[in-house]
């Protein structure tokens, strides 16, 4: 109030304003200022968003304003558990009549490899996971044929009541893969009493993911009348808690949301029995390992742990190892590979203003085909160039962070029902979204890393379909073309000479190339740098020629990195500091003498 007089006086002295009639009361002042500052007085209301996006549009770790601290400790041991039962699979009479040539030959040709102790044969049919007559009718009733190869390995396993760690390329049907057991488990169990948490938790990192899975949770768990409740943040917290205390079977969520919930008493994690990590790589980039970590630590120990990702990094194996107890792994394929059935198409373009017009010219060629898919990187490119296609006359839909979450809820809604023919999104749409329409993917910018190209691309392509993703990269983009070689010749597809020409540019891609290899036999990742996948989790041991003291020899040769910039970096230092340190050596032990002259000088130890 004081610096409102102040200011009041300034203007009275400025302007000359008769004080006798003009002059303004405390109570008019209070009013001006209640309507220039509507905010004032009142406490910040708690942001339900428990997942920040940046200027790109991608999901970001909550900052220290914004972190969500973890579940507290729990002692289990002085809980008192009701024993359940884990496993329902009964191996087929056809499945129990192959041979282990057979099985062998069957996993080959799946493209799988099963390490562990004593996994179950991979089934071929649905016939042989022995699901009951209600269950089937809906997988037929939702277009299912015959299952995908991570499901062949997949749905014995986890009706066998074993942990098991499942990493499959996009698009692979890991959903289905543990919805389908889940089902099975949760309806030998008694039934749910008032005020009891849920028996079954799948945590994924995003609420588009979230969404999804809770479809397909819905769409399922309708036929024996299973309630699923979906907890992610930016939805209402109040909403979410009232479904959760009226009681659900299934609860699909994100790490920090499920936490909130819990310590707010709205739910419990007791009666858990079903525990599933979907897309466990992007939970911890996204900074919710922590939090992962205690939701795994309050549920019963003796639970059943599934655990899927696209990609399987040291972090993750580190957890896998510590919330998994003797866990069958399944890769189907190799380790982020693309999709087989998508085509990438590489178009090597002068500058990015040639992009627009390459765009234009074939975006209606790619609408006559099915749904199109334009990723940028930059939310503010992603606007811009959703504002000249409408422009030019095109109906399109627009997703990004910054946008309300019922706004993007309303556009992929749209989008799925085909009144959009053409998305323009950030990275925001790279995971999570399944949309059988989508045709053609484009990446109008090229993607922050292979990882996420490889999601990007795997928006098409599902479920066995067939699909097609552009690639545009100007002559800038050498480092990323490097990457994207390996890629396509991972996923068996045909590389330009255009594209090798600009790969060729980058000088750790060409040193690499004349090593000899290529694709995904080099063992050259992500920037170059050696990676190659850690044994262990049941995978092939290294192979070494002693024993003992030879497996941990072979285990260095698997870490040390021979080829590629590091291993020719470590090699030229090592023959660097050799040089070196002889040249010290032989300048500190020999002196000259000091009583010859200096043509005949000798040398003395």
């Amino acid at each position: 109030m004081k610096k409102l007089e102040e200011k009041e006086k300034e203007k009275t002295l400025t302007k000359g304003i008769r004080d006798d009639i003009e002059e303004e009361d405390d109570q008019e002042a209070y009013f001006r200022y209640m309507a220039e500052n509507p905010t004032a007085g009142l406490t910040q209301e708690e942001d339900e968003e428990e997942v920040d996006y940046d200027s790109d549009g991608n999901p970001i770790a909550p900052t220290t304003k914004k972190i969500i601290l973890p579940l507290p400790p729990i002692d289990h041991s002085e809980i008192d558990y009701p024993p359940f039962e884990k496993n329902f699979y009964i191996e087929h009479e056809e499945l129990s009549s192959l041979t282990e040539a057979g099985v062998v030959e069957l996993r080959k040709k799946l493209n799988l490899k099963v390490s562990g102790a004593v996994p179950p044969k991979p089934a071929t049919s649905f016939a042989h996971f022995g699901f009951d007559e209600q269950l089937m009718h809906q997988i037929r009733k939702s277009e299912y044929t015959q299952p995908t190869p991570i499901q062949c390995q997949g749905v014995p396993i986890a009706l066998g009541g074993r942990d098991m760690i499942g990493i499959a390329k996009t698009g692979s049907g890991k959903t289905a893969a543990f919805i389908w057991p889940m089902l099975v488990h949760i309806m030998d169990q008694k039934e749910l009493e008032q005020g009891e948490g849920p028996i079954a938790v799948i945590v994924c990192p995003t609420r588009e993911l979230c969404q999804q899975i809770h479809s397909e949770c819905k769409r399922f768990g309708k036929v024996y009348g299973l309630r699923s409740v979906a907890v992610y943040g930016g939805g209402s917290m109040w909403e979410q808690a009232k479904a959760l205390q009226e009681g659900a079977e299934i609860v699909v969520c994100t790490p920090g949301r499920l936490i909130d919930h819990v310590k707010k008493k709205a739910t419990s994690l007791q009666r858990v029995t079903y525990l599933v990590f979907d897309e466990a790589d992007r939970m911890f980039d996204m900074g919710f390992e922590y939090q992962v970590r205690s939701i795994a630590s309050h549920v019963r120990p003796d639970r059943q742990t599934l655990l899927f990702s696209a990609t399987f990094r040291k972090k993750i194996e580190k957890l896998a190892r510590d919330i998994l107890v003797d866990p069958i792994r399944v890769v189907q394929g190799d380790i982020g590979e693309a999709n087989e059935d998508v085509t990438q198409i590489v178009e090597v373009l002068q500058s990015g203003q040639e992009k627009w017009g390459w765009l234009t010219r074939r975006l209606v060629e790619f609408t006559s085909a099915g749904s199109v898919l334009v990723f940028v990187t930059k939310k503010t490119n992603c606007e811009e160039l959703a504002t000249n296609l409408n422009q030019e006359g095109y109906s399109l839909g627009l997703l990004h962070g910054d946008m309300d979450q019922s706004e993007r809820n309303k556009v992929i809604a749209d989008f799925k029902k085909k009144n959009l023919p053409v998305l323009v999104a950030t990275d925001v749409a790279a995971r999570g979204l399944d949309i059988p329409s989508i045709r053609t993917v484009v990446n109008y910018d090229v993607a922050r890393d292979i990882d996420t190209h490889t999601h990007r691309i795997g928006r098409t392509g599902r479920a066995g379909e067939k699909g097609v993703a552009y690639t545009l990269l100007t002559t800038k983009d050498t480092s990323f073309a490097g990457d994207l070689v390996r890629n396509l010749e991972g996923a068996n597809q045909s590389v330009s000479k255009d594209l090798m020409d600009l790969a060729m540019q980058n000088p750790w891609f060409r040193k690499s190339r004349f090593k000899g290899g290529k694709g995904k036999k080099l063992n050259i990742g992500g920037g170059g740098l050696g990676y190659r996948e850690r044994p262990g989790l049941g995978s092939e041991p290294t192979r070494s020629s002693s024993g003992g003291g030879g497996a941990a020899l072979g285990n260095y040769e698997a870490y040390k990195p021979s080829t590629g910039a590091m291993g020719e970096r470590m090699s030229a230092l090592k023959q660097a500091f050799q040089v070196k340190k002889k040249k010290k050596k032989k300048n500190s032990t020999y002196h000259a003498c000091p009583c010859h002259d200096t043509t005949s000088t000798k040398l003395y130890r």
